[in-house]
């Protein structure tokens, strides 16, 4: 083991090179070929003609890809495996957001997300969903933005902002130019590249150690396997529970109503295909995760006995995996500049998402509605949307660096903002006795107690007992002493020492941050449903139009409920035709309503 300085060598600058160059060439590709039809519905939503495909492929790395490649070996090497629950989570939103979000946003046409939110309540809903979206989503890239340039400075000697400033150049020089088209079919390319990158370290892992089995038992001694944590206290890092439902719930709110995903989903060509894209989705996002955990072993057997954040050849553990490239293909050039340039297609991918998806709520939800400007102005305001928010990004950038380890701050921060808005639009499409001042209290006392606990967990971070990191060695590390260490560098250890007085809300601010979404969506659900009972909702809900709300005793599942509990239980919203003036003639109902859920089972099925 070798702990000398290392660097980037020529073949790897040209490898990460090459990469740029190609992400660049595909948005000129699309200037080109689309000149000639070139207006915001195909800037901003590929002309809806795109197949599931390449949507899938630019679903899986559109949102947490730079995370996964930095944080999730990371994650693995100072935690366990048991973040692997991570994936069942997603697998149970991938069908919710395909049976429920997808048809509602996908039936009514729509550009941008929030214009859902006016229909069903008011302009002032749309404008704060819209907000809420901009401030998230900014706070967020300004993570995926600083994970790679930490990473890029750590191999490489690159001054970190220097790599910042090149990630958002990129990022916006072809998104500009492309626009939506561009930007899916350059996912498409870069999750290539990242599952490449991924597959080499294995592969040279797995060599190195002699074979993945040694690895595996390296992991077991050192209490790394482990998948069995059912506890159901809410304060502990991680367990079974929370990565299940409370990682669902985050993808739940990125997927289900997030508009940088949920306009690829309206790009698609058909209902179907938009269906099939997330569903294939789970495939990619399932595959990164796997791999990403298989790293995070292959660090630990590699480093069993000189773990480089105790000895401080590394600062901080993010850096983790960028070293270890180094250390396991110093004989071969070209592998580390591949590796960098998989770190790099996560941060560029999740970037243009981003960046695309608030150019074009700032056009739809802004603009249109003020100014009856034409389509070509409109697509020349979205590019410099484009540029703008790329800046933004670059200056929350510098705000990343204060919040530690990028897996967890990117989680929570997706967190706090995700659980109130999947939660207004919850409330839209399942509750029809929902009104507009349930929606406004719902959401904002929603945001205000998911920060107000997220800044209480900064200021009285949980203990140790909660955080369940694992311990280290160090007795092989030349030079050094020590022969263990259970150093804490989590964020929320390191933040401030620990107040010698803790309230009794301390407690609450413990809570796990993968439960920072459901903590907001419960509240915005509880509060926005009260709200709305008190200021006349009940009665004024058979006024809502039909096609807001999903249908959802409408399922074949249903069929053997009583037709008078249905209309109960739909709160008297009619849909799909259904007539309940005619309360009298139960026969003439009962028929009309099996022939609508033989149709329904028959869709399904198909």
């Amino acid at each position: 083991m070798d702990f000398s300085p290392k660097t980037f060598t020529v073949a790897d600058y040209v490898v990460f090179a090459l990469m740029l160059s190609v992400s660049t060439a595909i948005g000129i590709f699309y200037v080109i070929k689309d000149r000639k039809k070139q207006n915001i519905e195909e800037y901003l939503m590929g002309g809806r003609s795109m197949s599931a495909y390449p949507v899938a492929f630019s679903l899986s790395v559109g949102f947490m890809s730079a995370l996964v490649v930095l944080g999730t070996p990371s994650e693995v090497y100072r935690y366990g495996t048991i973040f692997s629950w991570y994936m069942l989570g997603f697998v149970w939103m991938s069908v919710v957001v395909a049976e429920i979000y997808i048809p509602t946003f996908y039936n009514m046409q729509l550009s941008s997300v929030y214009e859902y939110l006016e229909k069903r309540f008011n302009r002032l809903i749309r404008i704060e969903g819209t907000l809420l979206y901009l401030l998230q989503t900014a706070l967020y890239i300004g993570i995926v933005i600083y994970a790679p340039a930490l990473a890029l400075s750590a191999v490489t000697g690159f001054h970190l902002w220097g790599a910042i400033i090149s990630t958002a150049a990129i990022c916006v020089l072809y998104s500009t130019l492309g626009g939506l088209k561009a930007v899916i079919w350059t996912d498409a390319f870069q999750a290539i590249i990242m599952l490449i990158g991924f597959i080499s370290i294995i592969i040279r892992g797995s060599v190195v150690m002699g074979g993945f089995e040694n690895i595996w038992r390296a992991c077991e001694e050192g209490g790394r396997i482990e998948f069995l944590k059912f506890k159901a206290d809410p304060r502990i890092r991680h367990t079974a529970w929370s990565l299940t439902f409370g990682g669902g719930s985050l993808f739940l709110a990125l997927y289900g109503v997030n508009q940088g995903q949920v306009q690829r989903y309206l790009s698609c060509k058909s209902f179907h295909e938009a269906k099939k894209a997330v569903l294939l989705n789970n495939i990619g996002v399932i595959l990164l995760n796997v791999f990403g955990i298989m790293c995070g072993l292959i660090a630990y057997a590699y480093y069993q006995y000189c773990d480089p954040l105790s000895y401080g050849v590394v600062e901080k553990p993010d850096q983790l995996m960028p070293y270890l490239v180094l250390d396991i293909f110093q004989d071969y050039p070209g592998m580390p500049g591949l590796f960098i340039t998989c770190v790099y297609s996560g941060s560029l991918s999740t970037v243009s998402t981003a960046i695309t998806a608030m150019s074009s709520v700032t056009v739809q939800d802004f603009l249109k509605p003020t100014f009856n400007w034409s389509d070509e102005t409109f697509t020349w305001i979205s590019r410099g949307m484009i540029t703008f928010y790329g800046s933004v990004c670059m200056l929350f950038a510098y705000l990343a660096s204060s919040l530690g380890q990028v897996l967890q701050a990117g989680i929570s921060v997706l967190g706090l903002v995700g659980g109130p808005l999947l939660g207004l639009y919850t409330l839209g499409m399942l509750f029809p006795f929902a009104n507009s001042v349930g929606a406004f209290f719902g959401a904002n006392s929603g945001l205000a107690a998911a920060i107000w606990v997220f800044i209480g967990s900064r200021n009285y971070p949980p203990s140790p007992e909660f955080l369940n990191e694992l311990s280290y060695s160090t007795k092989n590390c030349p030079g050094f002493e020590n022969d263990t260490t259970t150093s804490s560098l989590d964020i929320t250890t390191t933040a401030k020492e620990t107040t010698p007085y803790n309230p009794p809300e301390a407690n609450l601010y413990a809570l796990s941050y993968q439960l920072y979404t459901m903590f907001g969506f419960f509240w915005t659900i509880g509060i926005g449903l009260l709200v709305s009972l008190l200021t006349g909702g009940w009665k004024n809900r058979k006024t809502v139009d039909p096609r807001l709300i999903y249908p959802f005793f409408d399922h074949w599942i249903f069929k053997y409920l009583p037709v008078l509990c249905l209309k109960y239980l739909r709160c008297g919203v009619k849909q799909q035709g259904f007539d309940y003036k005619d309360e009298q003639n139960f026969e003439l109902q009962e028929k009309f309503l099996l022939k609508e859920r033989e149709t329904a089972k028959s869709q399904v099925q198909a």
